[in-house]
């Protein structure tokens, strides 16, 4: 591959993906219980959940100054361009502290050829971008092509998902505590989009069945030829449903490759278990 490709651990993506296409993630960090980890090196998906259900409230940072820096010194002297995709600067900081970090870099190395890119995505639908991406530097396409790509792939990206308890996204400050009260009583499983970045629910609906059934109706709404996609799904604890959506969406639109895989530390501390999303472009080139 004649171009670095370097994402954050808000992707989400598998670790053969990640391995495969030599793609360098950044960790972000999960504080719970007093303690800080880094998402998915000191913690696991599978951890988090567990004592978020037995009553933890983890909190996430953004990657520190000294650890971005570290990153992209690994690349100073390997002779092609570093691309930097990172999580949604609507979510994270982090794109922000990049930019800075990459600018102070660039004032000592002026050769140093390094783009950073704000996806305006979050979990595997920001993942989807970052391995389209890698497919495409592996292509041989050059950089520019590349970041073009990048470019139409985060503008068309879809992020459908639902969670199973609203009160891990009050927790989160995502939604208000009237929002999670009564999605309690009322048992409403709110469809969920992230649009320029943000988190924005677009339907509430009474009942976890119901709620992924009309999931699936929206993609089918939305995405644009998914026979050709390759199409994510991630879950959070809950591995049968996700492959029960496997396969309806198999059946239904003929998808022949799909990515799936557990929601990370960092996006989970605030969608909570029970958490399930489909990835995919509503526009094809």
């Amino acid at each position: 591959m004649n171009i670095q490709i370097i994402a954050d651990s808000a992707c989400d993506l598998p670790d053969d993906i990640i391995e495969k296409y030599n793609i360098d993630v950044l960790p972000l960090i999960v504080n719970l219980d007093g303690k800080e980890y880094k998402d998915n090196v000191d913690i696991k998906p599978s951890e988090l959940f567990k004592r978020m259900l037995e009553g933890a409230v983890p909190k996430t940072a953004q990657a520190p100054y000294e650890s971005i820096e570290n990153m992209f010194k690994k690349y100073l002297t390997c002779n092609k361009p570093c691309i930097y995709i990172s999580f949604s600067s609507e979510l994270s900081g982090t794109y922000q502290t990049a930019r800075i970090v990459a600018q102070d870099i660039k004032e000592k190395y002026p050769d140093f050829d390094l783009t950073v890119i704000d996806s305006k995505a979050a979990s595997l639908g920001y993942g989807l971008i970052v391995y389209l991406t890698a497919l495409e530097a592996q292509n041989g396409d050059s950089k520019e092509e590349v970041i073009n790509k990048i470019l139409f792939y985060k503008q068309h990206m879809e992020h459908i998902f639902t969670v199973n308890d609203l009160e891990y996204l009050y927790k989160g400050g995502r939604v208000s505590k009237t929002a999670a009260v009564l999605g309690s009583v009322l048992n409403i499983k709110p469809i969920l989009d992230v649009e320029d970045g943000k988190l924005i629910p677009i339907e509430k609906i009474r009942g976890r069945k119901k709620s992924i059934n009309r999931m699936i109706e929206i993609v089918e709404e939305r995405s644009d030829r998914l026979s050709e996609q390759i199409v994510a799904i991630n879950h959070a604890d809950d591995l049968e449903t996700a492959l029960s959506v496997k396969s309806k969406l198999e059946a239904k639109f003929g998808i022949k490759e799909f990515v799936i895989r557990d929601v990370g530390c960092a996006i989970g501390a605030h969608s909570g278990p029970g958490t399930l999303s489909i990835f995919f472009l509503n526009k094809l080139n």
